[in-house]
């Protein structure tokens, strides 16, 4: 199981370029776009396709490879195998078969997306591509809207716009959140707001390359009944230490689930605290 890079070539590891050197086959989920990253590590392996229209029919292809002692790699797109990409019955084949199994680890969007997200990462749910339509949206809109972790996403570049929007009306406007767009390439960008700034954002503009979005989880006591007296004395104290008012703001929301604006105005009860913007 190969990780390969997600944009930039550069990021293909030396263990990785190895590996896929010294195979007797790979199997790839576009054989075109993993054809370019093999010319560019000067590997000459044999190219099988493995996507989700003929993975079933490639299961007996590759046990029968590994049967005769031979060894293969799956890669998919970009990224990390099977995350949200195809490949989990052939690992489950391979597994009951009692093939040796080996990850060859390597960048993954998901982790790329939160290590800049400035949002906890200690735990996330990571949701997939989000559903088109119908009750399987209803219900995928649902889970995030409840979940207390940070949550991670896939979705389509024409597609980004309306699940902000359905996102926004969903009650997740004031959340924080980031839209990543062709992460470790040319035109990258990194592009943090709340929910409903990044619907107005991305819905008036043409949006082009692969998306990760990343959203702030609920507080875990966005239900109770918030004590201002706590907050502003919290926020007090804080202030008094020497935190900037954007920290602040940033700790009540996560903590009291405030939206931003109530949680930059609690931010405002000590004048004399520090401000950085």
């Amino acid at each position: 199981m190969v990780g390969t890079p997600i944009g930039n070539l550069s990021d293909v590891s030396e263990r990785a370029a190895d590996t896929l050197r010294a195979v007797d086959a790979c199997f790839a989920e576009d054989t075109r776009r993993t054809g370019i990253l093999l010319k560019s590590i000067g590997a000459e392996t044999a190219l099988r396709s493995l996507h989700e229209h003929n993975e079933r029919a490639r299961i007996d292809e590759v046990l029968t490879r590994l049967a005769e002692g031979q060894s293969v790699a799956l890669v998919s797109d970009a990224g990390t195998p099977t995350i949200s990409d195809p490949g989990c019955r052939l690992l489950a084949a391979a597994h009951e078969a009692g093939a040796t199994v080996s990850p060859v680890p390597g960048p993954s969007a998901v982790l790329a997306a939160l290590s800049v997200a400035g949002l906890p990462a200690d735990r996330f749910f990571f949701a997939g591509f989000a559903p088109r339509r119908g009750r399987e949206r209803k219900e995928w809109v649902a889970a995030i809207k409840a979940s207390p972790d940070t949550c991670v996403a896939f979705e389509a570049p024409g597609r980004i716009a309306a699940l902000l929007e359905t996102l926004a009306l969903a009650g997740l406007s004031e959340r924080g959140g980031i839209v990543c767009r062709e992460l470790t390439k040319i035109h990258e960008e990194v592009t943090r707001a709340t929910i409903a700034e990044l619907a107005t954002v991305y819905g008036s503009r043409a949006v082009k390359g692969e998306v990760t979005l990343v959203i702030e989880g609920v507080a875990a006591n966005a239900d109770s009944p918030v004590d201002l007296a706590v907050v502003t004395a919290l926020a007090r104290d804080l202030a008094a230490d020497g935190v900037s008012r954007r920290d602040i703001a940033d700790r009540l929301g996560r903590e009291y689930g405030l939206s931003r604006n109530e949680a930059y105005r609690a931010s405002l009860v000590d004048e004399g605290g520090a401000d950085d913007e």
